[in-house]
């Protein structure tokens, strides 16, 4: 820290000693070792960081060390951030601990940052859930914009997600949603209170995991309860922590010194992740296999994404590695 100050100071001001006599080099009495005679000098912005300051968004006076402007934030976020805005302007610049954040309040300025400059804007920040879920930061939700990047959205635009793969995995939407509507049917009946948020939940799995894997976790017709019961608890504990906010992003200081338990919950969730994804994958492969375990032979067969996924595998196995293919399953 002290090193990145100083070198920061170094490159951003001209410097200029005050005075000519010699710099006396005696030590004074102090845990630091303080000079005898401090070293005066006079300093000047140089132009190019006099140019980056100048361009700087407005931001709140007080900027705490360490904190920076975390003071200000209070729940709910958005309240805080309004609050911010309302008082600095529509585009303004916060420190949250480490990391800087540009809060932006207006269409236009929102226009500006995601659709002129988006490439600039399209890099992810270094989080401790990006480096455990993300997969160190490969997958296509945390990697920065790039070559990785770009052949990742195309094969889940091209190759998974495009109009035609989805058409041929209609039919399960549409059984999901019959099957969400027969239990509401069935609960409205008898009169008990529906947590819509828990349906929607459920049956946006349903229809994720049988899209991917051919099966459902959720509800009715669950080929394997203690399998289900698995999901489940992955899913709730990924939910849990993949919406936590974790300080030590934003203070490494509690990082270093090793203070509470994120990190260690997050490697945890991660490992059972892997794992349960890989079973399914390694399933996958059987039923991939008795097709004649030939890509150009499962051509109209394939019915899960799992199953595209390996047919590209077979073309060009060494990118299309098996990490590749359970990053893409949780995208």
């Amino acid at each position: 820290m002290v090193g990145f100050g100083l070198g920061s100071v170094i490159q951003c001001f001209d410097w200029e000693r005050v005075g000519e006599e010699l710099v006396d080099m005696t030590e004074a009495v102090g845990l630091t070792l303080p000079r005898a005679q401090p070293l005066m000098a006079s300093c000047k912005v140089r132009p190019v960081a006099e140019k980056l300051l100048r361009n700087l968004p407005p931001s709140p006076i007080l900027n705490l060390p360490i904190l920076g402007h975390l003071y200000l934030l209070k729940k709910p976020l958005y309240r805080s951030l309004a609050k911010i805005s309302d008082r600095y302007g529509p585009v303004n610049l916060l420190h949250f601990g480490s990391r800087r954040v540009l809060v932006v309040a207006s269409p236009s300025a929102a226009d500006e940052c995601l659709n002129k400059n988006d490439i600039i804007f399209a890099n992810r920040p270094k989080l401790l859930s990006g480096k455990y879920f993300g997969y160190n930061y490969t997958s296509m939700a945390w990697s920065s914009y790039g070559d990785h990047w770009r052949n990742l959205r195309k094969i889940s635009a091209i190759e998974i997600l495009s109009t035609h793969k989805l058409q041929l995995l209609h039919s399960i939407r549409a059984d999901e949603i019959r099957s969400m509507i027969r239990s509401l049917s069935r609960d409205s009946q008898g009169k008990k209170l529906v947590d819509m948020k828990t349906v929607f939940l459920e049956l946006t799995m349903n229809v994720m995991m049988r899209m991917m894997a051919g099966k459902r976790y959720y509800g009715e017709n669950v080929e394997d309860a203690e399998e289900a019961k698995r999901f489940r608890e992955i899913v709730t504990e990924t939910l849990r922590l993949g919406g936590a906010t974790n300080l030590g992003d934003f203070l490494p200081v509690i990082r270093w010194l090793g203070v509470g338990d994120a990190e260690k919950s997050l490697i945890e969730v991660q490992n059972k992740r892997d794992a349960f994804l890989q079973e399914l994958v390694e399933e996958c492969k059987i039923r991939f296999r008795s097709y004649g375990g030939d890509a150009a032979a499962t051509e109209g067969k394939t019915k899960t994404m799992i199953e595209m996924m390996l047919a590209l595998q077979e073309k060009e196995p060494d990118y299309y590695k098996d990490e590749i293919i359970r990053s893409l399953m949780l995208e």
